[in-house]
């Protein structure tokens, strides 16, 4: 499936368990931590996200149960990554969503991750369309949090800057493509690297993953270039970008 900001104090609010920064994922010898806002209105799961980051070496600066207070806390705590539900109170539709894109409208230097239960490839070509900016983004099914390994990977690489698909909605995405246009022409093993681009994978993870060299990897991005007729980007993940905008149209 992943730098940090600048780690400011958040701002002060009403004195209650929701304005109160949570304090469990300071650390004692006071070095900075990437800062996350978790918006999630399951009391069980906030908790344990909470929990999973804390101890993966994230700073849980706030948590919040709803998408209008996530909205209004995420900036005042300057959080480095807001990781949210898409699904929130009162509707349970695509609360979620709709907050993490004002948030960043608002801040294009946050980098968001949105949580589902479901593949939803409506959302992930939304996210991906109006996510402006070079902060990271990501969309990871919840079953993956219990990879606590993993998740906070995933994490991680988004903090970094990457965009960062859960395999199944890489997969939905690849093959919604590749059905027309061109990427019919890309061979299985282009099809291959092309999920793994779409995972935030850098040219040595696929080729580990796959078993192959680095410099196979690189003919295959090449050609997967071609076919989209995109000029190479010296940042790695300016391409996931490119590639999965041009595959969500």
């Amino acid at each position: 499936m992943i730098n940090v900001g600048t780690g400011v104090p958040p701002a002060k609010g009403p004195e209650s368990p929701l304005d109160l920064p949570d304090a469990r994922g300071a650390r004692p010898d006071g070095a900075d931590r990437t800062r996350v806002v978790i918006g999630e209105d399951e009391a069980l799961m906030r908790e344990g996200l909470a929990h999973v980051l804390a101890h993966g070496g994230f700073d849980v600066v706030a948590e919040v149960a709803n998408a209008d207070d996530l909205v209004r806390r995420a900036p005042a705590n300057r959080p480095d990554v807001v990781v949210t539900d898409i699904r929130m109170p009162p509707t349970h539709t695509d609360e979620g969503l709709r907050a993490a894109l004002e948030i960043r409208a608002r801040a294009p230097h946050i980098a968001i991750v949105v949580l589902s239960h479901h593949v939803q490839r409506r959302y992930a070509s939304e996210l991906l369309e109006r996510c402006d900016g070079d902060a990271g983004i990501g969309y990871l099914l919840k079953q993956r949090v219990t990879d606590v390994e993993s998740f906070c990977a995933s994490l991680r690489r988004v903090c970094a800057g990457a965009t960062v698909l859960d395999p199944e909605i890489a997969a939905i995405l690849v093959a919604r493509a590749a059905s027309d246009g061109p990427l019919s022409h890309l061979t299985p093993r282009q099809y291959e690297v092309l999920e793994q681009m779409a995972q935030g994978c850098s040219n040595a993870a696929i080729a580990q993953l796959l078993m192959i060299s680095e410099k196979a990897v690189v003919r295959h991005v090449s050609h997967i270039y071609d076919q989209l007729e995109l000029a190479p980007d010296p940042n790695s993940h300016r391409r996931v970008q490119a590639v999965l905008r041009h595959l969500s149209r």
